[in-house]
Order: C-alpha cells, then structure tokens, then sequence
C-alpha cells in the first residue's frame, strides 16, 4: 500500500513566503534550466547519479526557497521512488537525520545554492568537483537549477492556491502572484531560445560568485 503524501505543517500551512523572487531571477533560471533538465534527462540513461540522490539535492533545494507546490509534487515523486515519508519530511524540514555521509557535501552545496538565489561561490562549486568529479558536480550543479526554476515559479503558484483557498499570504498581492505566472509563461520561450543561442556560442551553462568572504561584495 501506498503511503500518503504528507509533507511538513510549517509547508502545508505556510501563510506568507519563506522567500520572493523577481521576474528577472526567473527568468534566468529558466535559461539555466534549460540545459539544465537535458543534463539530468540524459542522467536517466546512464545514471552517473541515482535517481534518489538527484531527489533529495531538489528537496534540499525547495526546502530552503519554501516552496508548498513543488513541496508536494516532489513528495509524491520521491515516494513513487520508494524513499519515506519519514525521510522526505526530514529534508523538507532542513533535517539532517537521513544525510548519508557521501551525499554530505553535495546536499550542502544545494542548499548553499538555493540560499544564494542561484549564485553560488565558486569556492563552493570546486569543493563538490574535488569531491565527486567534474561530471557528477556538473549533475548536482544542474539538479539545483532546474529545482530553484521551479521554486521560483511555484511560490507564487503556491499563494495564488492559497488565495483561491480563501487564505492570501500576508506578504503577497493578487498582482504578483498572477503576474509572475503569467510573466512566466511568456517568458520561458525566450529562456530556451537564449539557452541553445549560448550553447552553440559554447557559454557554460553555470554562474558563480567568484569571491571569496561570504560577506564580500
């Protein structure tokens, strides 16, 4: 039998954002996604990194921007993948309980990923390349993109649901809310148009903070 899906009461009955994003970062993550999603479709062949892994990098994610859609749409993913409600609920709620020591640094980075709002230390980046291999940090890098993507589109989805529920978030307006998804939709064809134009160019599909100090401009 089929465990239901559950995730956290501070997700479920969340009344205002964990975190807001621009139409601008949006944007941008749509056009890092892009490349993003082919990198973990062709993941799925080959499997340089298990399928759970890459699950619980994206809850990571989520678990920090606080998004209640992709919360529940990734709980139902990562149950049909066979992990517990136990052991989503944990990383939803910034556990580190069912951390497996080898997946440390990368769960780590994701989460340092998803805090910078997609702008990570580059410092950051080289520890997972030392630690996993270029390959396999190209993979985490990747399933943090399209993660924090979809964060950004489905915070404001999560309190337009919210409001039709007769509960608005009390930090949003109906104007954000559907101006961002409807933003969002137009917007995403010339995010992949703009995602294949640099990839023919050969611009890397990544973007770092090269300083060093966390608190240098």
């Amino acid at each position: 039998m089929k465990e239901a899906i559950k995730v956290p009461e501070s997700i479920s009955l969340r009344m205002g954002f964990k975190r807001k994003f621009s139409l601008w970062e949006m944007y941008r993550s749509f056009v890092f996604a892009t490349r993003a999603a082919s990198k973990l479709s062709k993941n799925k062949k080959n499997q340089l990194l298990h399928p759970d892994f890459i699950e619980r990098l994206q809850l990571a994610v989520t678990e920090v921007n606080g998004c209640a859609a992709c919360s529940y749409q990734h709980t139902k993913m990562a149950l049909q993948q066979g992990m517990s409600n136990e052991e989503i609920s944990s990383f939803l709620s910034g556990e580190t309980h069912f951390i497996k020591p080898e997946e440390a640094k990368a769960i780590l980075f994701a989460q340092h990923f998803a805090d910078s709002r997609g702008f990570p230390k580059k410092y950051a980046y080289d520890a997972i390349v030392t630690e996993y291999g270029s390959d396999k940090a190209a993979l985490i890098l990747s399933a943090s993109q399209v993660m924090i993507a979809g964060n950004m589109y489905g915070i404001p989805f999560s309190a337009f649901q919210s409001r039709l529920k007769g509960k608005p978030f009390t930090d949003s307006n109906l104007f954000y809310e559907l101006g961002m998804l409807v933003a969002g939709i137009f917007c995403l064809p010339f995010a992949i148009i703009q995602s294949l134009l640099g990839a023919l160019v050969g611009l890397p599909n990544e973007r770092f903070d090269k300083s060093m100090a966390d608190d240098e401009e």
